[in-house]
C-alpha cells in the first residue's frame, strides 16, 4: 500500500502544481484511480503512475472547461469552494483500516519481492537500478514488482 500512497502523493503534487484547488485534487485522484482500475482489467500497463498523472490532468482540464462554461457568475456564492474538505471520522477510520490491511499485505510478500517493490515504487528507482542493487535481471525485477502489485490489488479487494 505504501506504493499506492506514494503514487497518490506524487500525482496529487502534479495536479496541485497545475493549479488545481486542493479541495478538488483528491476527487480528481479518486476518479483517476477508478479509471486506472477499470483500464487495467482489460489492458496491460507499463507505468501505473504515468497513467494516473495523465488521467488526473485530463480530469482537471475537463473540470476547468466545465467551470468555464458554468452559469455561475463571479459574484455568486460557490458552496463547494467553502465546504470543509477534511475527511469525516468514518472516512478517516476507513483509511486507517485500509492502511493496516495494506501493511498486512506487504508483510505477506517475500522479502526480496517487497524490497524490489518498495525500491521501485517508494524510492523511485528504475527497474535496472533495482536489478543491479539486488543482483537480478531486469526482467526478474519487473516480474516481481508486477506480481506484487497484482497480489496487493487482490489483497485489498478482499476486504
Amino acid at each position: 500500500m505504501g506504493d499506492v500512497i506514494q503514487m497518490w502523493r506524487k500525482v496529487r503534487g502534479v495536479v496541485l502544481r497545475r493549479g488545481v484547488a486542493p479541495q478538488d485534487a483528491d476527487d480528481i485522484l479518486q476518479e483517476a484511480f477508478a479509471r486506472l482500475e477499470s483500464y487495467t482489467r482489460m489492458h496491460e500497463l507499463r507505468s501505473q503512475e504515468a497513467f494516473l498523472v495523465t488521467a488526473a490532468l485530463n480530469i482537471s482540464r475537463d473540470q476547468a472547461r466545465r467551470r468555464a462554461n458554468s452559469p455561475l457568475q463571479a459574484g455568486e456564492l460557490d458552496l463547494e469552494a467553502i465546504a470543509d474538505s477534511a475527511p469525516q471520522p468514518e472516512e478517516q477510520l476507513r483509511m486507517r483500516e485500509r492502511m493496516r490491511r495494506a501493511n498486512s499485505g506487504l508483510a505477506r510478500l517475500d522479502p526480496l519481492t517487497r524490497r524490489c517493490l518498495l525500491a521501485q515504487r517508494l524510492e523511485g528507482l528504475t527497474f535496472p537500478q533495482v536489478a543491479e542493487r539486488e543482483g537480478m535481471s531486469v526482467a526478474a525485477v519487473e516480474k516481481r514488482v508486477a506480481r506484487a502489485v497484482m497480489f496487493l490489488t487482490q489483497w485489498m479487494d478482499e476486504e
